[in-house]
């Protein structure tokens, strides 16, 4: 009797083994649709309309009291902002595909998509395209038959996987012909990573999420892993000349001096610029997965790293990293903040785009013990501060502000131009 009771229990459990390994769950995941664009698609022709209102704003540049406002994947807004009381809009170039530009002697560079335009703007409100460099931009994967890969549409779907499946577990995401589906942002990146500033007067600023940066004569621009190296000797006829592999996951670009900054995704990258035509890496200084724009003073680097996002990672601060020594970088504090995206920096005072949670205004001159002096709450991702006019212009999915920043501890809005649907 007692055998037969042991047979009927090691039974019993073997078949509970068996039933376990057997199971099916539903999950939701976010359904990334392809989205492709024949060339003629593309190089549309690139012209001017009337000014019209923000819609989803993204990046910002700063040239000779104008303002340029990227909408996002169509074109940019031109803003008179001779008067930051009463920013006036006065024009939009359309410009699909677009997110980044830079400014230099009237002629504003833009990517189009896979290419990067150059527009002469000596005539705001009439922008003219004067040259196009085909295939810059690499990020695009090419379609023998459907054209370029440019975007990936979102929608929500729901499915019954058996745990059998090879795509049950499968690091949060799979592949169905060519359409994506992903747990979150995260398996996102992870699945299709599988597959500046200058003082100069004819040179605009440019915010710290800024892809392009210029130094002296020369255009750099970075897509996922290279910097790409333009002579703009002649503003209107970019001419390339290098390109340099740096790796996997860059995101910013921040000339400083006769040097270059590129953050990335795992860490900080240092260039010597001080020959314009071959940048040559110095060093790199690796922090924990995030994004992570940067901005430089001298010989300290201010790095702001944020998780939860495409980049990967779950670090949201600030990273500050003694530079003194370029080719060893040494992290010197690390202050936790909310949800950091750009920043901006006049003296020893840090401006932080702190997501959701606002503009913060920071006290840095004790890297180790940095005090929070001002807190605006707006939502807010990235800024550019002009020092002598004490101006600091930041943009957020709400709309364009301007603050007076002349005391950091009381910051005083001059002007606010809102997002309108």
């Amino acid at each position: 009797m007692k055998q037969l009771s042991f047979l009927l229990l090691a039974t019993a459990f073997l078949l509970q083994g068996c039933l376990q390994d057997v199971c099916d769950a539903t999950r939701t995941f976010v359904q990334y649709n392809p989205i492709y664009k024949q060339v003629d698609e593309i190089r549309l022709d690139i012209r001017a309309t009337e000014a019209r209102p923000l819609k989803n704003p993204g990046k910002i540049y700063y040239y000779n009291d104008f303002i340029f406002i990227n909408e996002l994947k169509e074109g940019v807004h031109i803003v008179d902002n001779s008067n930051p009381e009463t920013p006036n809009r006065i024009a939009f170039i359309q410009i699909p595909g677009n997110v980044d530009i830079a400014v230099r002697g009237d002629i504003l560079y833009a990517d189009n998509y896979i290419d990067l335009i150059s527009i002469d703007i000596s005539s705001p409100k009439q922008p003219k395209l004067v040259d196009r460099q085909e295939e810059v931009f690499s990020t695009f994967s090419l379609h023998e038959d459907l054209g370029y890969l440019i975007e990936y549409e979102e929608s929500l779907e729901t499915i019954e996987i058996n745990c059998d499946n090879p795509r049950f577990n499968n690091g949060g995401f799979f592949w169905r012909d060519d359409v994506l589906f992903a747990e979150d942002r995260a398996a996102f990146s992870q699945a299709t990573n599988q597959s500046s500033n200058n003082s100069s007067s004819n040179t605009g600023v440019g915010g710290s999420l800024a892809r392009f940066g210029i130094y002296q004569d020369f255009l750099y621009v970075i897509d996922q892993w290279r910097l790409k190296v333009f002579d703009i000797a002649k503003a209107d006829r970019p001419n390339g000349i290098n390109t340099v592999d740096v790796g996997w996951g860059i995101e910013t670009i921040f000339p400083y001096k006769d040097k270059l900054f590129i953050g990335a995704v795992d860490g900080l990258y240092i260039f010597d610029n001080s020959t314009p035509t071959r940048p040559e890496q110095l060093s790199k200084f690796t922090h924990a997965r995030a994004c992570d724009p940067v901005v430089v003073n001298d010989n300290t680097a201010y790095v702001t790293l944020r998780g939860g996002t495409i980049c990967d990672g779950f670090n949201n601060q600030l990273d500050i990293v003694d530079i003194t020594d370029l080719e060893a970088p040494e992290l010197i504090a690390t202050h936790p903040m909310d949800n950091p995206h750009g920043l901006a920096l006049k003296g020893e005072t840090v401006f932080i785009c702190d997501g959701v949670h606002g503009l913060k205004s920071f006290d840095v001159s004790d890297p180790l013990a940095i005090e929070l002096l001002d807190h605006e709450r707006i939502p807010t991702y990235d800024a550019i501060v002009l020092p002598v006019d004490n101006l600091l212009m930041v943009i957020g999915e709400n709309g364009f502000y301007q603050y007076d920043v002349s005391d950091p501890s009381d910051l005083k809005e001059v002007s606010f131009m809102p997002v309108e649907q």
